[in-house]
């Protein structure tokens, strides 16, 4: 190989520097986001808020992202990537650990998760039902996959004797991710000191205490 050829290889070196510095670029402007979302709101919010935010020009913000939108789609993403990663399969086989141990398990996986990202959580909670298409068909499609597998703990728990016959899994499942949203949204209300104080432990097990063994004292 002649040097001029060798010339005409890209340098390798120059471009992992270049994919690294628009990697940080975008994720710049990510965070920015989630900050001016969080203080100001998705719908108050403009385009101008957020390059100004993140430091960069206009043009700038254009080369990453064409719009609010798609910025505010990738943050729910990654998000949804991590809440997604807290819930594995039930295991039923023989020596694995109970179905209760593992539901407390998720749930508190959950609230950790969403806790880390307690921002943008609050956006979804509050802002992102009914904000377009996309991001409904996105957030269902979460929801129904955390539905899914809350269902079929539920059914495992049936067949192993631990949930009673006659419990209507599906709307059992619904009131337990409907307790999620509304404990953190509860506690972080009444939080002063950040989410450092927040007792996830005493949280997942009332959760379950509630929606998976009841309340009444067994007689």
């Amino acid at each position: 190989m002649t040097a001029e050829n060798e010339g005409d290889l890209p340098d390798d070196g120059r471009s992992r520097r270049a994919q690294a510095r628009r990697e940080r670029a975008r994720a710049n402007i990510l965070a920015a986001a989630v900050e001016v979302f969080s203080t100001s709101g998705y719908h108050q919010s403009s385009i101008s808020d957020l390059h100004q935010a993140a430091g960069i020009a206009r043009g700038t913000f254009y080369q990453y992202f064409e719009s609010k939108n798609a910025v505010f789609l990738e943050l729910m993403d990654e998000l949804l990537v991590q809440l997604r990663s807290s819930v594995v399969g039930v295991d039923t086989r023989p020596g694995a650990p109970p179905v209760a141990l593992q539901l407390y398990q998720t749930v508190r996986r959950i609230l950790e998760a969403a806790s880390q990202n307690r921002a943008l959580t609050t956006i979804l909670m509050r802002e992102a039902v009914g904000l377009d298409e996309e991001v409904d068909r996105r957030l269902a499609e979460f929801y129904d996959s955390l539905h899914a597998w809350v269902v079929l703990a539920l059914e495992n728990g049936r067949a192993s004797g631990l949930v009673r016959d006659g419990v209507d899994v599906e709307i059992a499942a619904t009131c337990v991710i409907g307790s999620l949203r509304f404990v953190l949204e509860r506690a972080w209300a009444q939080s002063d000191g950040g989410d450092a104080d927040l007792d996830l432990d005493r949280m997942a097990r009332a959760i379950l205490d509630v929606t998976a063994f009841g309340l009444l004292a067994r007689k």
